[in-house]
Parts: structure tokens; C-alpha cells; sequence
């Protein structure tokens, strides 16, 4: 797969009609925990009814960013993660510590699920935070993506972006939309970014967008399925 990097001014118009299907994918907003918005640059982009689906990987922060992106697309998928909010966490320990980690009964009854399966196009996408894939890597990833059976996997918790290709399917991860710093990382330098999905039958264009000294950058990479059936194929 090829990937090409340029910047760009934010744009409104960030769909095509012949796009085919857009997927938003998103996550680790950690909002108002860790950081305060989305950057204004992103919120400028991110226009309502111009994505069909909305994946994200969890760790919204509160309710009202929630119900932001309920307000983009008419189908909005959200799984847990490791700092999830709900009715006892938002109200009684989303401003503490934030070097703390949350209690187990605290993820255990967030309001989202652990992991979801999103069929776009003629691929099948599997969505899950990644806080529970342990040791962290594309060989433990794949193990995840065979599990739920899908063509795709996006995970989020390591707040950096990443598009790997492993064994003819992809592992995507948006990184953080707002930047927001991850205490398991070995920098507390994170670049704001999220990824974009067009999606026309079997083969989709991955824009992965990223916030770099206040420029917006943009890098594509193309896949194909039938490309990754055929990689998957024994040579004898």
C-alpha cells in the first residue's frame, strides 16, 4: 500500500460525491479530562451529514462530546475504553488524578460495549479500545482481528496513529483527536489526528489527518480487497 503525505487548509467540503461510503474514525477525545477541545481546525472539518458512519475507540471524556458526534453522522458506533465515562464515573471521579487508574468496576459498567463488528462496503470492521490486548502489538492484533473475523481492525489506547498492513489486512489506529497525552506512552507529545475511510465496494482510501505545528497534514494510503485475498493465497 502506498502512502503519501501533504498539508492542506481545513476544508468544510471534506466529502465527494464519489467518495462512495466516508467512515469517521476517531477517539481518545479525554475530554474535559486531559484537555479542553477538539483543535479548531478539526471542529472546522468535521461538518454535519457529510460522514455516513462515525467508528470510535472510546475514552470520549463526558456526555456532551458524545452527543457532539451523534449530531455528524446518522450512524455513530462507539466502543469502551480504559477512562470511559458513565452516570457514577462522570459524576463522581472524571476530575480526579488523571494519573489514576480508573476501577475495574468502573470499565466494567461503562455504557458501551467492548468490541463491535461494522459491515461498509464489502468490508467487515472490527472496532475495540485495545486496553485489554496485552502485549500491544500487530501479532497480538491480529489475533484480535481473526477472533472477531474482520478485514479491518481499529484500535485506539496508544494514542498514536498508525496504518499497518498485516498478513493482506489492515490494523488502523486513529491516534488521539485531541492530542490528549496517554501515561503510557514514552512522550507526552501527541499530535492531534484522526483518519478518514472512503469506501467503494472493495476497495477503500484510508486519509489519515494530523495536526502538525498548527498545519493540518494529510497522508493516503489505498487498499484493496481482492489485493489482499490474493496475498493471502499459498504460491504452490
Amino acid at each position: 500500500a502506498e502512502r503519501r503525505r501533504s498539508k492542506r487548509e481545513p476544508d468544510k467540503n471534506i466529502t465527494m460525491a464519489n467518495f462512495g461510503e466516508l467512515v469517521l474514525v476517531l477517539g481518545e477525545h479525554h475530554i474535559p479530562s486531559r484537555t479542553s477541545n477538539i483543535p479548531e481546525k478539526f471542529q472546522k472539518m468535521l461538518v454535519p451529514n457529510k460522514m455516513q458512519h462515525i467508528l470510535c475507540t472510546g475514552n470520549i471524556g463526558c456526555k456532551r462530546e458524545y452527543e457532539k458526534l451523534r449530531e455528524l453522522a446518522p450512524n455513530v458506533h462507539v466502543v469502551s475504553g480504559d477512562y470511559e465515562y458513565n452516570s457514577a464515573w462522570s459524576t463522581s471521579a472524571i476530575h480526579n488524578s488523571t494519573n489514576s487508574k480508573p476501577a475495574a468496576s468502573t470499565i466494567a459498567s461503562s455504557i458501551f460495549p467492548e468490541t463491535k463488528v461494522i459491515q461498509v462496503g464489502e468490508f467487515r470492521i472490527g472496532l475495540i479500545n485495545g486496553y485489554q490486548i496485552i502485549p500491544h502489538n500487530h501479532m497480538t492484533l491480529a489475533s484480535m482481528r481473526r477472533k472477531l473475523d474482520v478485514d479491518i481492525l481499529i484500535t485506539g489506547h496508544t494514542h498514536k496513529n498508525e496504518i499497518v498492513e498485516h498478513d493482506g489486512c489492515w490494523h488502523i489506529n486513529p491516534g488521539s483527536i485531541t492530542g490528549a497525552y496517554s501515561p503510557s506512552a514514552t512522550s507526552f507529545d501527541n499530535s492531534p489526528s484522526f483518519v478518514l475511510l472512503a469506501v467503494q465496494g472493495p476497495k477503500v482510501v484510508c486519509y489519515m489527518y494530523e495536526l502538525i505545528n498548527g498545519e493540518v497534514e494529510v497522508s493516503k494510503t489505498e487498499f484493496s480487497k481482492t489485493e489482499s485475498l490474493l496475498s493471502k493465497m499459498p504460491l504452490f
